[in-house]
């Protein structure tokens, strides 16, 4: 009789085991679905479908091109879009597309044969209103909206068969260089985006996310070109893109073109990312003015003092978040597994460390940061390698554990995040770093060639660290070695500006961070009066004063500055932006929208409305068809949808822990009452 209670009891633990060890097994995390009607399913993206009404045209947009003409350190760029119906159904096409996260967008026009409808700037709501009634009455009429600062919605209505309508936006920004390197970026595709918002009740601002994609390698259906044409005033030394094949062209020291290569023709699946640099490694620094007809602007870039030579430095503990979900699979994790080690080989060993790994779930190498000494470097190269991506991309928890993580009061601490920002939370990510700035500073990297700008820039500055994209392979060391310059040898702390004679007000930014990078000081701001007075700048370089004197009166208001009230304008936007996101707020939605309606811009509360007043199409509604976009570069089809499982939620694990004892207990309290 014992023996049979025993191996009952032993049955019974056997089988709270196994339970443990298969429940979590099903319980998988997937990036995004086919889409599908599902109450319960969260917005995601999914794979294009080919329709099978041979009718309606599944791949409207044939080509996206742009001309961009830097002058100094202003770029004002024209980008065409070209929209072709060649089904036989009337059809109403939409595109989502990224833009440059500096990019003050002032301009719309709509072209239909000989037609060209120049676009009206509206309060959102009333811009939405006015597109639907035009596409209800059979108009053409084209709609470009802001879903997020770097992602915009066009949508063109009734495009009949065998039309051909092309839309050109206007946008200009300031271009900063970083080290004496100009860096120009053309984002070229939205990545797929994860959100855990239930596509039923998610408001109409965040249905973007459900969007088709292409397979990966599967080249873009619509053509891709860019122009460039730079003028500065200093000679340029060099030029290189180092993400496509291009033709360049110097026409005297100043002044230069550059093409893409005829291989690129379907080169639109990457970001475009221009470099050049100046003779001697100058910075184009100076004065900009410009006289309005109501309001004056000027723009200020100041070349930063030289490095100095760091002397007493607190020891440093780097926290290392690194995004391993579906998205990440293969190329961008390569390149993220490349970066850490190239960062954690440069710990010193005074320093310490950690390493959170998050996709649906999280995982830290220590309850507590180690002493960076090879056996725990190794241990972590081990973890880290045993990741190859899959799952959701759950930031906000990983961001939260790594915050509460134990932290030590004589070390300075840092946070590394890792990932190519394909999320939905910028905002929330954004209010939580600004409220530990106490606890830690952040740096963030951008991995792949579509990365989130919005969200890898947002939180840097959150964070008061510096933004970096990684690209390829090959920038993983070099940027691993750039964080280690800037965090080592800050160039300029305590910044303070002081206006003498010069009645300047509105300033952007309205405190200035650190300089922690060789890059301009840049500040933006309007002006009355005449233009005299002095701009100074006062800060600590290492243990002694810094002062530096820009006199106004040495410089002449030009009309070709027009630029600068956008670039001013889109600046106070960004700022207000990031606080409205957080928490909304009347007087701030009130505030941007009133700059977007006074400067033309394209704002969260305002859009871009163009219609053509002749009725074009009689017959009916037209098809709406969402303009399928190709996946980044690199990018697997996991960021979609896939079968590399994530890790499991916390909650499933304490469900599944939870479920076996109760087994166990059952068992013991089975046997107890066989004894009595």
């Amino acid at each position: 009789m014992e023996k049979i209670k025993s191996k009952t009891l032993i049955r019974g633990i056997m089988s709270g085991v196994i339970l443990l060890l298969l429940i979590p097994l099903p319980v998988w995390c997937y990036e995004g679905t086919e889409d599908g009607s599902e109450k319960d399913k969260t917005l995601s993206p999914y794979f294009h479908v080919i329709s099978e009404d041979e009718g309606t045209d599944g791949m409207p947009l044939k080509e996206s091109s742009a001309v961009v003409d830097i002058a100094g350190v202003v770029a004002h760029v024209k980008v065409k879009q070209v929209y072709k119906n060649e089904g036989t159904k009337p059809i109403e096409a939409i595109y989502i597309f990224p833009g440059s996260t500096r990019a003050a967008v002032h301009g719309m026009t709509m072209t239909i044969g000989e037609r060209v409808i120049k676009a009206k700037i509206e309060e959102r709501g009333a811009a939405k209103k006015t597109y639907e009634k035009a596409k209800e009455e059979g108009k053409s009429a084209s709609l470009l909206e802001q879903h997020r600062p770097n992602v915009f919605q066009m949508s063109v209505a009734n495009i009949m068969p065998g039309d051909e309508i092309k839309v050109e936006l206007l946008y200009s920004e300031n271009i900063i260089p970083t080290d004496g390197l100009y860096e120009f970026v053309y984002p070229t595709v939205v990545g797929p985006r994860y959100s855990s918002k239930k596509a039923g009740t998610a408001p109409a601002s965040e249905q973007w996310v459900a969007n088709p994609y292409l397979q990966e390698e599967e080249k873009p259906s619509y053509s891709f070109d860019l122009k460039v044409n730079i003028a500065t005033g200093i000679p340029i030394k060099d030029i290189v893109s180092t993400s496509h094949k291009v033709n360049i062209n110097f026409s005297g020291a100043n002044r230069a073109e550059v093409s893409l290569s005829d291989t690129e023709r379907f080169g639109g699946n990457r970001d475009y990312i221009l470099q050049y640099r100046l003779q001697g490694g100058q910075i184009e620094s100076g004065l900009l003015l410009y006289k309005g007809e109501n309001e004056n602007f000027f723009l200020l870039n100041m070349e930063p003092p030289e490095r100095i030579t760091s002397a007493q430095i607190l020891p440093r503990e780097y926290i290392y978040i690194v995004d391993v979900s579906g998205s990440m699979h293969g190329f961008p994790l390569d390149i993220t597994k490349k970066l850490i080690k190239d960062l954690a080989k440069k710990l010193r060993p005074t320093d310490k460390f950690n390493i959170l790994l998050f996709a649906g779930g999280s995982e830290v190498l220590s309850n507590r940061s180690l002493p960076a000494t090879p056996v725990n470097i190794k241990r972590a190269f081990r973890l880290l390698d045993s990741k190859s991506g899959g799952g959701s991309t759950r930031l906000l928890p990983a961001l939260k554990r790594a915050l509460k993580l134990p932290a030590d009061k004589n070390y300075a601490r840092t946070i590394v995040v890792a990932t190519d920002g394909y999320v939905n939370v910028e905002a929330e990510a954004f209010d939580l770093i600004r409220k530990n700035l106490n606890k830690a500073n952040l740096f963030a990297f951008g991995i792949g060639s579509g990365v989130n700008r919005h969200l890898i820039e947002g939180m840097a500055r959150a964070g008061l660290g510096e933004p970096f994209v990684v690209t390829k392979h090959s920038e993983a060391p070099i940027m691993a070695e750039k964080l280690g310059e800037y965090i080592l040898t800050p160039l300029l702390s305590h910044i303070k500006l002081d206006f003498e004679g010069f009645e300047a007000y509105d300033i952007e930014p309205e405190s200035v961070p650190d300089l922690l990078a060789k890059r301009p000081l840049t500040i933006f701001g309007k002006w009355k009066g005449k233009a005299k007075g002095k701009i100074i700048i006062r800060g600590n370089q290492g243990d002694k004063a810094y002062e530096k004197i820009v006199n106004v009166g040495d410089v002449n208001p030009q009309s070709s500055n027009s630029a600068l009230k956008y670039l001013w304008a889109r600046h106070r936007i960004s700022t207000l932006g990031d606080y409205e996101m957080i928490r909304g707020n009347s007087e701030r939605k009130k505030e941007i929208t009133r700059l977007g309606l006074t400067y033309n811009l394209l704002t969260k509360y305002t859009s871009f409305i163009a219609v053509d007043e002749i009725i074009r199409n009689v017959s009916g509604k037209p098809e709406k068809v969402k303009q399928p976009l190709p996946l980044p570069q690199g990018v697997t089809n996991l960021a979609v949808g896939g079968n590399v499982p994530a890790v499991p939620e916390p909650e499933t694990y304490m469900l599944v822990v939870v479920l076996g004892i109760v087994l166990i207990w059952r068992v013991f309290t089975y046997r107890k009452r066989i004894r009595l």
